[in-house]
């Protein structure tokens, strides 16, 4: 055929798939929210508290 055929679903790839990209929404909201509370502090630790480096 030319690969316009509808390929069949295994149930367990499925929920593979939707187990990885779960994975990635916790671990992209998880890192933001760190991101969120120890970037301020870590640049002040950094920087010395300059507020040049905002």
């Amino acid at each position: 055929m030319s690969g316009l055929e509808i390929p069949t679903w295994d149930p367990e790839t499925a929920i593979l798939i939707g187990t990885i990209l779960m994975e990635a929404v916790l671990l992209y909201v998880g890192y933001a929210g760190l991101e969120r509370i120890v970037g301020p502090r870590l640049m002040k630790l950094l920087v010395g508290g300059s507020t040049d480096a905002q």
